[in-house]
């Protein structure tokens, strides 16, 4: 049961969040419109009764009374239109639903820490039933005329549904495989079906409390009868609405079942079914189609086949899978440069291999295959991250008394998940940081300056191939540099004699213990800033810049390498030693002589390349190797460009291009300083031996002093 239970705890905690992912943009689109839309309505009633369902499933007591209250709260609305609220209590409702929001997602944080859960909701209960009874007192007019007043269908036992008069229109329901506790997951289908349509039966009966019926219901699905073909369509719009739902099919039975006979077992029911019933099962995971669907799993067979492709189209798989089958694909890559660079081979001077080269070729194009495709199982949209920004841009620009809006450009670029939860919480500073210190406490102030009075912060993402580019852009105050300056100078990060330059200013506030804020804030002012972000970023192999223009604003560029586990290397040789360069910093190599070498005092060797001059930097003599390249005219030069860095590295030769598996160095090297030497980490290869792989980007560091 353990497994098992972990599986279905896990289930519960992917659903939740994605709920509330969805929840999240409804509101904050809701919020900006000043009203929720019937189909908004619909989707919070549902997304609350699944929330209260799977709590109760998972015995969470807080999260489903808190949640049954919503859907109450949502079940008035959704009768009644959002009319019942007045435009002076929807500030309070939204606020009430991000609230509820929060709350789930720290409940939720809870659970996936094995933390207890806060058992004091009272405060948050009682006004959410202030609100319900303010809500009922306004509406009580209507209601009174109506002659029914509203209550939330999921208190009643849908067992009463049994007592209405069974039909000849049947709908069988198949849930997901391995979804877990199926007989309440059917029981939350009738109750869902229940709201829409009284008059049906179902089978088998007691879903809610026998939980020996989920085996059966697991492998057979479970059915419901309906007296006409409208209110089976209702319930299959209402079905293909839950997530857990995977088919239906649809079937006529030959006569009326009377209301005694619906114990019969599913197969029976089955076999007296019309021709129909062999109607291929359609995948109902997406919105219903607007027209019948019944109609449309028989009508149109090639309609159903695409649906079905939909269902098959998406998995989720644990991380430590992916990260099992990159180490595993790193080992295939390693031993196909093993086999085809084989000492062995060497001795067989004269004999030609045409057959080995030939499958040594294609057995290297499926490896590079299975690499593109096993890095690609890890890639996932930035998107969501992207999206939970809007949600601080609101809620700080409500408590700072600010108005900004977020612009997001480039949410479908796709980098490794495990990148994508390390730039998380950068983003979300930088953002922060952009709201708090970017964009201008008053109004006045940015109309004075000719903008507009509402702030915008820009966050884009593209792609170029070998990284990820990210930017933070604000239309705010921008950094002011003489204030920066003074302050780093009172913290004895500067030195008040020497003369900065705005770049160096601005690389201050990446400084630990840097803040420019003179009070503490929620939000900031403790000293935990960009220096944060920075380590961060960096421990993913990242670069951050930052630029600003006083009075224009600021932009951070955050450089993200697209995966960190196998790259493209040239491999070259200096002495005895062999290094990898990787292939996304190589602009060219070339030849020189000493007469192209200009000495300058200041800047060491230089050489001109396409009419600019570029440090140059010798490895033998950073590393204190013996060349084997007696002089400039014997070695080869290697011009590396990486951000904003760009020089020439002066190397023996160049043993040819390599795809290399990045190992890490071991822990206590760093004791030795290892990275800030310029190495990264080293790769294994095919004969055996190691290469250390160089970080073109703090290479020159070391080579020129700092």
């Amino acid at each position: 049961m353990g497994n098992n239970g972990d599986s279905v705890l896990e289930m519960y905690l992917y659903e939740t969040n994605t709920l509330l992912e969805q929840l999240d943009n409804i509101m904050l689109t809701a919020e900006q419109a000043d009203t929720l839309s019937q189909d908004d309505v619909n989707e919070i009633f549902r997304i609350m009764h699944t929330l209260k369902g799977s709590a109760a499933m998972m015995e969470f007591e807080p999260l489903m009374t808190i949640a049954h209250r919503i859907e109450d709260l949502f079940y008035l609305i959704r009768e009644g239109s959002m009319d019942i609220i007045p435009e002076k209590d929807r500030p309070q409702l939204f606020d009430m639903l991000f609230q509820s929001i929060d709350y789930f997602r720290s409940e939720v944080s809870k659970i996936e820490n094995g933390e207890p859960l806060s058992q004091n909701i009272d405060s948050f209960l009682s006004a959410i039933n202030t609100f319900i009874d303010k809500i009922k007192g306004e509406s009580q007019a209507s209601e009174s005329q109506s002659g029914q007043a509203p209550a939330a269908p999921a208190d009643e036992s849908a067992d009463g549904a049994q007592a209405g008069a069974a039909g000849r229109y049947s709908l069988r329901i198949f849930l997901d495989e391995g979804c877990g506790m199926e007989n309440l997951r059917a029981f939350m289908v009738v109750s869902d079906v229940k709201d829409r349509c009284q008059d049906f039966t179902y089978e088998p009966e007691d879903l809610e409390n026998n939980s020996d019926l989920s085996a059966q219901i697991a492998e057979k699905g479970f059915v419901m009868h309906f007296s006409s073909e409208a209110d089976r369509k209702g319930a299959i719009e209402v079905a293909s609405g839950l997530g857990f739902v995977k088919t239906y099919e649809t079937f006529e039975t030959a006569e009326t079942v009377q209301p005694a006979e619906t114990t019969q077992p599913a197969a029976e029911a089955l076999s007296s079914a019309s021709a129909s019933k062999a109607a291929t099962p359609v995948q109902e995971k997406q919105p219903a189609p607007s027209k019948p669907a019944g109609a449309g799993a028989q009508a149109n067979p090639s309609h159903v086949g695409a649906n079905h492709q939909v269902k098959q189209s998406l998995i989720s798989v644990n991380l430590s899978k992916l990260d099992q089958l990159m180490a595993v694909v790193g080992e295939i890559v390693i031993t196909e440069a093993m086999v085809t660079a084989s000492p062995d081979l060497k001795n067989l001077d004269g004999i030609r291999l045409d057959n080995f080269n030939k499958s040594a070729r294609q057995l290297r194009k499926l490896t590079d295959e299975l690499q593109d495709i096993s890095m690609s199982l890890r890639m996932v949209p930035v998107s969501s991250t992207f999206q939970k920004m809007r949600r601080i841009v609101r809620d700080m620009g409500q408590k700072l008394g600010r108005r900004a809006r977020l612009t997001i450009i480039g949410e479908d670029t796709e980098i490794d998940k495990t990148i994508v939860d390390a730039i998380s919480d950068p983003i979300m500073h930088i953002v922060r940081n952009s709201m708090d210190h970017g964009i201008e406490e008053n109004e006045q102030d940015r109309i004075a300056a000719g903008k507009d009075p509402e702030g915008e912060i820009i966050l884009s993402a593209r792609n170029t191939g070998s990284e990820v580019i990210i930017q933070i852009e604000d239309d705010g105050m921008g950094v002011d540099y003489d204030k920066t300056l003074q302050k780093a100078i009172r913290q004895g990060l500067a030195n008040p004699d020497t003369e900065y330059s705005n770049r160096e200013i601005i690389n201050f506030l990446m400084m630990p213990g840097f803040s420019t804020n003179t009070e503490v804030t929620e939000f900031s002012g403790r000293g935990v800033g960009m220096d944060v972000v920075k380590k961060n970023v960096e421990a993913v192999g990242g670069t951050v810049i930052m630029t600003s223009e006083q009075g224009k604003g600021s932009c951070t560029t955050l450089k993200i390498p697209l995966t960190t586990a196998i790259m493209d290397g040239m491999e070259v040789s200096v002495g005895d030693s062999i290094f990898t360069i990787p292939i996304q910093n190589i602009r060219q190599s070339f030849k020189a002589t000493d007469e192209d070498i200009i000495h300058d005092a200041a800047e060491g060797e230089m050489i001109n390349r396409m009419d600019n001059f570029y440090p140059v930097l010798r490895l033998y003599e950073l590393y204190g190797l013996e060349p084997k390249a007696a002089s400039t005219a014997d070695g080869i030069f290697v011009w590396v460009e990486t951000g904003e860095v760009s020089y020439c590295l002066f190397v023996d030769e160049l043993l040819g291009e390599q795809q290399v598996v990045i190992k890490p160095l071991p822990a206590y090297l760093n004791n030795f300083g290892i990275k800030d030497a310029g190495i990264v980490g080293c790769t294994i290869l095919g004969d055996g031996n190691i290469s250390l792989i160089l970080e073109a980007s703090s290479l020159l560091g070391p080579a020129m002093g700092y």
